[in-house]
Formats: C-alpha cells, structure tokens, sequence
C-alpha cells in the first residue's frame, strides 16, 4: 500500500537559507551549523565544549537573530546564585507588595556560558529548567517561552576552579559538539569580513519567525520512522554498553535522541521518512556525552569518537530506505 508522502520542500529551502545566512559570518562551519539546527528543530539544547575564541557567543547570538528569538546570555561564576538565573521576588513599594521580577532564563535562546564554572546548586537550577520548560520560585511556577532553547559552553582546557557537570546532568543535552580552530584561509575570510563590518557586532535578517520554527518543530514530529529502523537504533545503543573500556553506555535517553535528531535531519533534507544514513549522522554527536570510559582507558587517552565510529561499522543497518511501504 503506496502512502501519500509530505511536502517538506519549503522547510527544506528555509533550512538551507538559515545556514547560508549564519554561515556569512560564521566562517566554515557549516556542518557545526546544521548540527545546532538540527538540535533545535529536535527541541534540544546544544553543549559545545571548546577553548575559548573559536565565535561560541557569535553563533548563538546569529542564530538569535535569524530565528527572531530574544537572546540572553549568563556568565556562570563560582558565586552566581540560581536566583541569578531564574529571578525572583523583588518588594515594590508602590503596591506593598512582592512581584516577581523574571531573570535571563526567560527568553528565546539562552548562552549559558563556561556552565561548569557555576556551582552544582547553580547548574542544577538551569538544567532542571531546561528539562521542565518551567521554573519554581518560592512555591510558584512559571513557563518559559516557547521555544527556549539553551546552547551551553564548557571549557575543556582549564578545570581550576570548575564544576565539572555529573553524567546525569550532561545527559539532558540532546548533542554535545566542538568547534574546532578555522584553517589558514578561513581566518584570513574572517579578518576580512570584520574589516569590511567595520564593527565587532553582526546584524542578520531574520530567516525564519518564532511562529514559523514552532511550526517546524512540530512538522517534525509528522516525519515517519519505519520498524526496522527503530531497531536498529536500538541495537546501535546496545552495542555501547558493551564496549571494552566503557564503564557506563549509553541509556535509554541516548537512543530517543538520536530518534528526534534523525527525523530533523531528514526533514532538513526534504523527507518526511528516516534513512540509515540519518541515525548515523547523528550516532556520534547525541551519544558521545553519555558514555563514560572506564578509569584505565582515561589514563590510556582513548578515543571515544573513533570507539562510536566502530560501532557504526561493526552494526549493520537494515536493507531498506525508510520508506512507509517498505
């Protein structure tokens, strides 16, 4: 029985605009760029750990501007206090009363930047946030906007005075990515570019308004994910708890995370059902963060990416495109 398939083409082209906007100064990370994206259309926060200078702020900032969304940004510090993040209850004199005065988490997208400089009690606030869409002050809820979405820095380089994120918090990031330093080229391109600006600050179009990627994210949810391929994200999840050298693999939230990402990267792609390809290009970024090492493959310096690229090769996909009538 033949299914009548969706049209995604003109999310695709919006896709496809969005990236080649950001990309006019976000200088060769395109493929960093579609990964965030992704991310977001999964309704996902993004963790990006990487030294600092390498445009973190930048990129949050430009995709702020071409999703039409407010910005804010938190520096954690060991003495910032969750109320810092959330707001609180301040006295108006006026009225002789307590309002509540909302702080930075109310907003489109949030930099929560160096995250794993602020204190357990302090990250524990954000990312209880992040998982609820709600926050708790003094007994009273209040919803954050919609979308909220949270690109979280950590700096892997220096670790005085940090806070080095639990497993189970990191866990409630749908993707964990780097930037990496540009080539040669890319950076002169870059110099260029702020030549040419005259300024520090970028100013984009927007691309896409918050009404239309609320409605892209829920187009994602119509994106079909054949049996066969449930299975074999499954399998691929399995596999990493299996693997020497790992002490913990990844859990069953790992596998729901490459199931969102993988219907957004087809989406972005312009169809409306799930390929192998798309769980693989996934596989990495949505998993690497969830698995922890043994203490002795630590000390041995393995290489998480190249142990998830084996599983890739070592499990095989099914003989099939994705398809409804498969």
């Amino acid at each position: 029985m033949a299914f009548p398939s969706k049209d995604f083409s003109k999310t695709q082209d919006k896709c496809e605009t969005v990236i080649e906007t950001l990309s006019q100064v976000i200088v060769g990370k395109d493929d960093l760029l579609k990964y965030i994206l992704t991310g977001f259309l999964a309704d996902g926060h993004i963790l990006i750990e990487d030294v600092p200078g390498v445009a973190k702020t930048m990129i949050a900032n430009s995709f702020a501007q071409v999703m039409n969304l407010d910005f804010g940004r938190v520096q954690f510090l060991p003495d910032l206090l969750p109320g810092d993040i959330t707001g609180g209850y301040i006295y108006n004199a006026g009225k002789n009363e307590f309002e509540f005065k909302p702080g930075p988490i109310f907003t489109g997208l949030l930099l929560a930047d160096e995250v794993n400089r602020g204190t357990p009690k302090t990250q524990s606030a954000l990312l209880e946030a992040m998982q609820e869409r709600t926050v708790t002050v003094e007994g009273s809820s209040y919803d954050l906007t919609k979308p909220f979405l949270v690109i979280a820095t950590q700096n892997p380089i220096e670790f005085d005075g940090t806070y080095p994120l639990p497993e189970a918090q990191l866990d409630r990031f749908i993707m964990r990515l780097e930037v990496g330093y540009p080539t040669v080229d890319e950076e002169t391109e870059i110099l260029d570019k702020r030549a040419h600006r005259a300024k520090d600050e970028v100013e984009l179009p927007t691309i896409v308004s918050r009404e239309e990627f609320l409605e892209m994210q829920e187009q994602v949810e119509e994106v079909f994910v054949h049996g066969d391929i449930l299975n074999y994200i499954s399998r691929l999840v399995h596999a990493t708890r299996d693997l020497d050298k790992v002490e913990v693999g990844a859990s069953p939230r790992g596998s729901l995370a490459i199931f969102k990402l993988s219907r957004a990267v087809a989406m972005m792609n312009g169809r409306d059902f799930v390929t192998p390809e798309d769980v693989k290009e996934v596989f990495i970024p949505a998993l690497i963060h969830r698995i922890i090492l043994t203490p002795e493959a630590r000390i041995e310096k393995w290489d998480l990416k190249d142990m998830l690229a084996q599983v890739i090769n070592k499990v095989s996909p099914p003989s099939i495109d994705g398809r409804r009538d498969d």
